[in-house]
């Protein structure tokens, strides 16, 4: 990481810049708060507060996005409450260990990187279900929830529609992996926990299954149709009502599936291209299968 260090008291500077080096990470020094405002970006900020007759504020919200770390020689309102709010992360007392340090700077690393993984997923999860319309009207207390469909997507889509509205941490489980009904055993009951592939589970596995989840913040889903369980139950059905789970779909089915959702991707010569016809055959079928072309 890179790391600026802001203090007047050059030998601890030096001090703290060379034991951080010789864990790869790139420092710079600044001994007053005028020479820290650089046009560079850092991952890490670290700010003393006692620097005679500086504000050091202006340092806090240049760097905003990275995470400024107080170096303090005592608790109050001013070095360590106000900065807090105004947007550093953290505080250490001096003297400080370097391994304290050290602690405080991978802990906000390992949060940094969980953010933007975070957020690589969410945007993935918003994308994969941009497609699919899907309402969900349950609550947390509607728990245990048995979700039926014919495409794994709509079953998803309803699962995290209905996990977004419940703040709660979440477990993801598939019963098609081995030794599952245990970790399910072990559930916290305030965990909510999204469980798939209840299709998978031997006959005789299934009743030890309901009776484990009774109680339990779950939704379940499956691909087969749900034989009567003891709770409620929702059955989520495509759209175009082409794709069916497991099975090959006809010529036609498939070629109306793809006119459905990609015509509004390609233009019409692309998507005749790709399906091997000509542009008067696609509009052909769109005729034959009463698909409107939306402008």
């Amino acid at each position: 990481m890179k790391i600026l260090i802001i203090e007047n008291e050059i030998y601890l500077a030096q001090s703290i810049a060379a034991k951080l080096s010789d864990l790869g990470h790139i420092c710079d020094l600044a001994s007053s708060t005028k020479d820290a405002l650089r046009n560079e970006p850092y991952d890490v900020v670290l700010l003393s507060t006692n620097i005679s007759g500086q504000d050091f504020y202006p340092v806090i919200d240049a760097y905003k996005d990275a995470v400024v770390i107080l170096m303090i020689s005592y608790v109050s309102n001013d070095t360590v409450s106000k900065p807090l709010k105004a947007g550093a992360k953290d505080y250490i007392l001096k003297p400080f260990m370097i391994e304290e340090l050290i602690r405080k700077i991978d802990h906000f690393q390992d949060y940094e990187q969980l953010k933007r993984q975070n957020l690589i997923f969410q945007r993935y999860i918003d994308h994969s279900f941009s497609s699919v319309n899907v309402e969900c009207e349950y609550e947390k207390s509607d728990l245990p929830i048995f979700v039926f469909s014919n495409y794994q997507k709509y079953a998803d889509a309803f699962a995290f529609k209905l996990l977004d509205r419940c703040s709660a941490p979440l477990h993801f489980i598939s019963l098609a992996s081995l030794r599952t009904l245990d970790e399910i055993a072990n559930l916290n009951p305030e965990r909510l926990a999204y469980i798939t592939d209840f299709q998978a589970l031997k006959k005789t596995d299934k009743k030890p299954f309901l009776d484990l989840i009774e109680g339990k913040s779950v939704i379940v889903s499956s691909t087969d149709i749900i034989e009567e369980v003891p709770y409620k139950t929702v059955e989520m059905k495509s759209d175009n009502k082409v794709i069916e789970q497991g099975d090959i779909l006809p010529i036609e089915d498939y070629v109306k599936y793809i006119v459905l959702n990609y015509q509004h991707k390609f233009p019409d010569t692309e998507l005749s291209k790709k399906l091997g016809i000509s542009r008067k055959s696609l509009w052909e079928k769109r005729k034959k299968y009463g698909i409107i072309k939306k402008k």
